[in-house]
């Protein structure tokens, strides 16, 4: 790229667009002559918008081609677009809506891409071979926190082909209504999370023995593959004294440990990826470059057959138009409708609307509100058609793109992608942030190359290239899919894995606490 250091990088999406963002490190300053008619009267930070035509009071203020908000004053050209210079559109009527399901058709297959996964009884397959400890209620973390100490140190050093030994905690199980409408959500994704592809079937089931959710029925006999000799009650007679409720722990993780450990790698097709796409931290480079990377590697992993889910609920809302005419069939849109509206009323007994998303961190990164954030968040799911919709905690059953109904909590989200069955997540960040889960495989992907050089051993991959136009979306997206190969074959880490940074799991609990 022959362009001078100080020169103006400017981005602008869509035809209709009468605003633009500064691409620069650092941003510009005042008096900056963008081209000859358009001198920035303000100095604007990087990422932020700025007219590029007089926006009259009351006007729209468009980006992605659609009104991201209205001009609380007369702007000027070349202003920066501040918050107070903007409010809220109003969220569409899902009534008014029209009713989708218009399938476009199956796009052109790809074939011949593989991986090195470990195929399960169930016909999954894990990216990862790794012991699972399941627990009721939060009640016996301690106990579970030190046998997983001694089950790494003295146990998994015996077992080379097991990665690791990882603790499905929260703090759900007693002190719930744990019978009241939209408690069957926590308990579903627990019990979903037990089958993740990742855990190979081979999972330890630690509980209390008085709490509220009780091992039958968070793990059903018969319903659920977890015998019941792989279930551990702290408070059974049999245990005298804490060192026998972690000597039982250790006496049935070493069974399971030999059995995966004769587990090896086989070749499988890409169509037994199950990737979660998510961004946290975004910045208003998130619609440009790493989001449309993300949604170039997810029409590629459609059309090999496998499977994509897309979640964030108050991040597709303002969208969800865009959604409705990509659903492959009417009953699909109904489900998409009727996750949003689920939401818009859960919201609402809370007292608060879908304005609430959007952080300090995304402002300061030039997302004025949730309207354009949405608008550059749902371009992680390409362009493909919606086949299947997943209410929260269930797990995807249907091959394809998938919109998993989650709330834009980065950690909730990852929880219920994992328990939606997922095996390799793919995350976007323009703020930066150390996100990590341990029993799935994160690739982090920076939407900036200032980020990208800062974070070089926490981002994985770096789509800023994008914006400065050194890399199209197509080769980033590229990069991306045969990087997530590699990762799902184990040839390489991630770096939140090379650092072992885990996030802890956090459960979407609607129900009341008693």
């Amino acid at each position: 790229m022959n362009q001078r250091a100080n020169d103006p990088i400017i981005l602008k999406i869509h035809n209709d667009d009468n605003v633009a963002i500064v691409a620069n490190d650092g941003g510009l300053p005042s008096g900056t002559v963008i081209k000859p008619g358009l001198v920035l009267q303000d100095g604007v930070p990087q990422g932020h918008k700025f007219t590029l035509v007089p926006v009259a009071q009351g006007e729209a203020v468009v980006r992605y081609g659609v009104a991201i908000g209205y001009a609380t004053e007369n702007l000027t050209t070349g202003c920066w677009v501040k918050d107070s210079l903007m409010s809220m559109p109003s969220p569409p009527e899902l009534e008014r809506l029209p009713s989708g399901g218009r399938c476009r058709g199956i796009p052109a297959p790809l074939s011949g891409y593989t991986f090195e996964g470990y195929r399960n009884t169930d016909g999954s397959v894990g990216t990862r071979n790794i012991l699972a400890i399941s627990t009721t209620v939060q009640c016996v973390a301690g106990v579970v926190e030190h046998a997983l100490s001694r089950i790494r140190s003295e146990l998994l050093p015996l077992y080379p082909h097991v990665d690791d030994v990882v603790a499905i905690e929260h703090t759900y199980g007693c002190g719930v209504a744990i019978d009241a409408p939209g408690a069957d959500i926590p308990i579903r994704t627990l019990r979903n999370i037990v089958l993740n592809p990742n855990f190979g079937g081979e999972v330890l089931l630690i509980s209390l023995g008085c709490e509220k959710l009780q091992p039958d029925r968070l793990l059903p006999a018969g319903a659920i593959p977890v015998a019941s000799d792989s279930r551990v009650v702290l408070q059974d007679d049999c245990h005298i004294g804490f060192e026998a409720m972690i000597e039982h722990i250790l006496l049935l993780a070493r069974e399971k440990l030999e059995r995966l450990n004769r587990r090896r790698r086989v070749t499988c097709p890409a169509s037994d990826l199950v990737v979660g796409v998510q961004c946290g931290g975004s910045d208003a480079f998130s619609g440009i470059t790493a989001n449309p990377a993300v949604g170039y590697v997810s029409d590629l992993i459609v059309r090999s057959g496998g499977t994509v889910m897309f979640s964030e609920v108050t991040e597709v809302r303002d969208g969800i138009a865009q959604l409705l005419a990509r659903a492959a069939t009417p009953e699909v849109a109904q489900a998409l409708r009727h996750e949003m509206a689920w939401y818009d009323t859960y919201l609402q007994r809370g007292g608060v609307d879908r304005s609430a998303n959007t952080t300090p961190g995304n402002k300061k990164g030039g997302l004025n509100n949730i309207v354009e954030k949405a608008m550059g968040s749902i371009v992680k799911s390409g362009v493909s058609d919606i086949v299947g919709v997943v209410s929260p905690g269930e797990k995807v059953t249907v091959r394809g793109l998938n919109y998993t109904a989650t709330p834009a909590s980065d950690f909730i989200c990852g929880t219920l992608q994992m328990a939606a069955g997922m095996n390799i997540h793919v995350f976007t960040t323009g703020r930066g942030t150390p996100y990590g889960l341990a029993a799935v495989p994160v690739v982090k992907v920076a939407t900036r190359s200032d980020l990208a050089r800062r974070w070089h051993d926490l981002m994985d991959v770096n789509a800023g290239t994008i914006a400065t136009g050194e890399k199209t979306v197509e080769e980033v997206g590229w990069e991306m899919f045969h990087f997530l190969l590699d990762v799902a074959s184990g040839r390489r880490k991630t770096w939140a894995e090379h650092w072992k940074i885990h996030n802890a799991l956090a459960l979407f609990n609607p129900a009341p606490v008693t």
